[in-house]
């Protein structure tokens, strides 16, 4: 009997002499922050250092334009979309291009190189015809570097944490969009309103940011060596499905309901703020989304996309409504926090969506068409919020708006996929 209890304990591992150890526990998991890849935080730095550039520029140009060179706002309206709708028509083209190369960085590298090389013209201009025509370049080539440089965070990125990735690249970029008006306020008071001596300096971070680029980002290889098929073939195009252009075609519907930010710099001064301080209306916004496009885009990594987009329109109504009744300094800055919180929720979210919905080898192309709809919508918007202002008054511009996202919101809820409406699943 002895033996046969010895056997079944030695069996059951039971002996003495050799105890079961307890299983070693596992390893504490990463934070998602630390998750993130080094090479995110280099395109986020790099697009903090152009924000911070292009916003010492664009936080001072509809005053300049109109104070300084005598544009309309009609005229104001139009400059900015045609700028914004052209850089967002030109990723349709890097995109698809970095598909077909499979290189990505290069593109992006010439992008923010005429993006810096332009920021002089803004200085020299001595008529809204040649603000256009640096605006045009400039966003050229904005348009030249977005959809690679999205498609590297897609690339770089597990797709678990792809909405806490676009997140942190956004709030880094934002970071940069609320300090170059910050610098720009403090600059036009040490110069007397000088927006040209500005403009100069706005040069600096400009070029700091193509340096970081070509220097700081080791690409990651290709998915494949063999030769890549032309991504606007008709199969191709049709691999994009259903679910990805409904994407597209809601991105388009946000940028109809959300025009040029141009309209908060030239309500804040219509509301009495002295021009020196205006820029400060931008910051704030910046602070905000800066603020919130982290946090919401990890939320995006666990919640229904549906959901979230819909609380971001619910915010843009409310910043709108604020907006148009409003002429009061505070009522302006209460507004265009809210507009940074929409900003926060619904912009890392998209561009995470698009990545969740297209295939990995035409991600440039798939951000590349998402921007070239948005980007008609932005030239449309944009038009339209000017002439709405011209005619009609302020106010009317940001009702319109409201309009919009209501119109918006209603198709969200009734013709959302069903994949879509699901709450993402983490692979």
């Amino acid at each position: 009997m002895p033996v046969i209890m010895a056997c079944s304990s030695l069996l059951r591992g039971e002996h003495d002499a050799h105890p079961v150890m307890p299983p070693t526990p596992p390893a504490p998991a990463l934070s998602t922050f630390k998750q993130i890849p080094a090479g995110v935080w280099v395109l986020g730095f790099v697009s903090l250092l152009m924000d911070i550039s292009s916003e010492m520029i664009h936080s001072l140009l509809p005053m300049f334009m109109v104070g300084t060179l005598g544009a309309s706002t009609l005229t104001v309206g139009i400059i900015e979309g045609l700028a914004e709708s052209t850089a967002l028509i030109v990723k349709v083209f890097s995109g698809t291009l970095s598909d077909y190369l499979g290189k990505r960085k290069a593109l992006a590298v010439c992008g923010y190189a005429l993006g810096a090389l332009t920021k002089p013209l803004f200085a020299l201009a001595p008529t809204a015809g040649v603000v256009l025509s640096a605006r045009l370049l400039d966003r050229v080539g904005k348009g030249i570097r977005g959809a690679p440089r999205d498609a590297l965070v897609a690339d770089l990125t597990p797709a678990a944490i792809r909405g806490a990735a676009f997140g942190l690249r956004q709030s880094l970029d934002t970071v940069g969009a609320f300090v170059g008006p910050l610098l720009a306020v403090v600059l036009m008071l040490w110069w007397s309103n000088d927006f040209r001596a500005v403009f100069w300096v706005a040069v600096i971070p400009g070029m700091a940011a193509v340096l970081l680029l070509a220097l700081g980002l080791r690409e990651p290889a290709p998915l494949s060596t063999q030769r890549r098929p032309n991504p606007l073939s008709r199969a191709n195009l049709q691999r994009l499905g259903a679910t990805y252009w409904w994407v597209v075609g809601i991105g388009a519907a946000f940028t109809l309901a959300r025009f040029s930010e141009a309209f908060l710099v030239l309500r804040a001064q219509h509301s009495g703020i002295p021009v020196a301080w205006v820029p400060l209306v931008m910051v704030a916004m910046n602070v905000v989304y800066a603020l919130s496009a982290y946090p919401f885009g990890k939320l995006s990594d666990q919640v229904s996309h549906r959901a979230l987009l819909a609380v971001g329109l619910v915010v843009l109504v409310g910043a709108d409504v604020v907006l148009a009744q409003s002429s009061h300094w505070h009522g302006v800055v209460a507004g265009v926090a809210l507009w940074g919180i929409h900003m926060g929720i619904t912009q890392g979210l998209l561009a995470a969506m698009v990545a969740d919905t297209a295939p990995p080898d035409l991600l440039g192309t798939a951000y590349g068409f998402f921007n070239l709809v948005s980007g008609v919508a932005m030239l449309v918007a944009s038009a339209l919020a000017g002439w709405l202002w011209d005619s009609h008054g302020a106010a009317a511009t940001f009702y319109a708006g409201a309009g919009f996202s209501i119109v918006t919101l209603v198709a969200l809820a009734t013709f959302a996929p069903a994949s879509i409406k699901k709450q993402r699943v983490s692979t």
